[in-house]
């Protein structure tokens, strides 16, 4: 399947290239040192226009789909993964909110959002329950026409920065006894009593993005906090997940084409055995087949976006991207790393900090063993997922 770019989509593509390259790659370096949330390149980044891609017009989107926000993600993620983290994260809450929320809903926090004024959080997983979702322990009671929230969630994206609004959590609302769990989705405001962002965690990589636990101590949210029905949470939530790990997909494509970039660009002008190591057979080779897997990744990234837009994604096109460019992602930064030798194991090092932020790719949004426990799924196996 050939994608070939209509000039808006062309236009989306080099402008957020063009932008990642002057203005966030510069810097990428030094916000991986420091850990801090870059507040003046994430409004940059709304005044251009790039989270409103996919959103209505009616929220002062720009109407488009699922591919056009794919192709800025992979184009921000090929200068600084963190930040299209963090951006892609926020637009799957306003996708959410935008398809499931009631009109009050979408209005208080969807336009903040397209904007790149405000973040926006999906607060699921918990500390002893990643995938598993039939393991959460996080609950919610009703109260007269209120709902009180207790739990812990962990390892969570945007809830904590001075430009969060919100965090999209998924709490158990059936009885303690009851024989099958029930899941409902509510609106946490960030300054619900009740509601306190944690610490944010030290981490491995996307070390200027935010990631913190949240801790619910008798949380108080009114009735009309509650997306959608009660007890259909968790398939709202699921619905937005598919949408993110699209996005998740294009996030591990665009920093593959990055370590790709530079690794082809140290070959050409590092020198070592009487020329530049570009000459050098294996060194080819890596570069080769690194070539492949970013162009392999490319495919299945964009096919499932294209499906996406057209309501025809299926579990298994979205796993098949998800698994496949993720893996890509930590497997050609690790072979970046090897055409650089000793310097592809500095922090300092583009590639370095690439291997350290993909790392967890494979593990969030549904780890890759989860995918291809889907992708079995989706090709008729019966697959035993449990409680879930």
């Amino acid at each position: 399947m050939q994608f070939d770019l209509t000039a808006d989509q062309k236009k989306i593509q080099e402008q957020v290239a063009d932008f990642a390259q002057k203005e966030v790659a510069p810097r990428a370096e030094a916000l991986d040192r420091d850990g801090t949330f870059p507040y003046d390149i994430y409004k940059q980044i709304g005044d251009l226009g790039i989270t409103a891609i996919p959103f209505s017009e009616e929220f002062g989107g720009l109407g488009m789909g699922t591919f056009e926000m794919a192709l800025a993600v992979e184009q921000l993620a090929r200068a600084d993964q963190t930040i299209a983290v963090s951006m892609m994260v926020s637009v799957a809450t306003g996708l959410i909110l935008q398809r499931f929320g009631t009109p009050e809903q979408k209005a208080r926090y969807v336009p903040a959002i397209v904007k790149g004024q405000g973040l926006g959080a999906l607060a699921g997983t918990e500390p002893q329950a990643g995938s598993d979702t039939a393991g959460f322990t996080t609950r919610a009671k009703r109260k007269g026409d209120e709902w009180s929230i207790n739990g812990t969630k962990a390892y969570i994206t945007n809830a904590g920065t001075d430009i969060s609004t919100c965090a999209l959590t998924l709490a158990i609302t059936s009885a303690p006894d009851a024989e099958r769990k029930e899941f409902s989705l509510f609106v946490v405001p960030k300054e619900a009593i009740g509601y306190t962002q944690g610490p944010g965690y030290s981490k491995m990589g996307w070390r200027s993005g935010d990631t913190r636990p949240l801790y619910f101590d008798d949380c108080v949210v009114p009735a009309d906090a509650m997306m959608g029905v009660e007890g259909q949470g968790r398939h709202l939530l699921h619905k937005g997940y598919q949408q993110a790990r699209v996005f998740l997909s294009a996030c591990s494509l665009g920093l593959a084409q990055g370590a790709l970039d530079h690794s082809v660009k140290y070959a050409n002008e590092r020198k070592a055995f009487g020329g530049t190591i570009g000459r050098l057979q294996l060194i080819q080779e890596l570069i080769a087949k690194m070539q492949v897997k970013v162009m392999a990744a490319r495919m299945l990234t964009y096919r499932a976006a294209w499906l996406a837009d057209r309501g025809a994604a299926s579990v298994l096109d979205i796993g098949l991207a998800k698994y496949f460019s993720c893996e890509t992602g930590t497997e050609v930064a690790d072979m970046a790393i090897q055409v650089h030798g000793g310097w592809g194991f500095m922090d300092d090092c583009p590639v370095s900090r690439a291997y350290r932020d993909n790392r967890i790719c494979t593990i969030g949004d549904g780890s890759s063993q989860i995918q291809l426990m889907l992708i079995a799924r989706g090709l008729g196996l019966d697959v035993n997922f449990g409680a879930a």
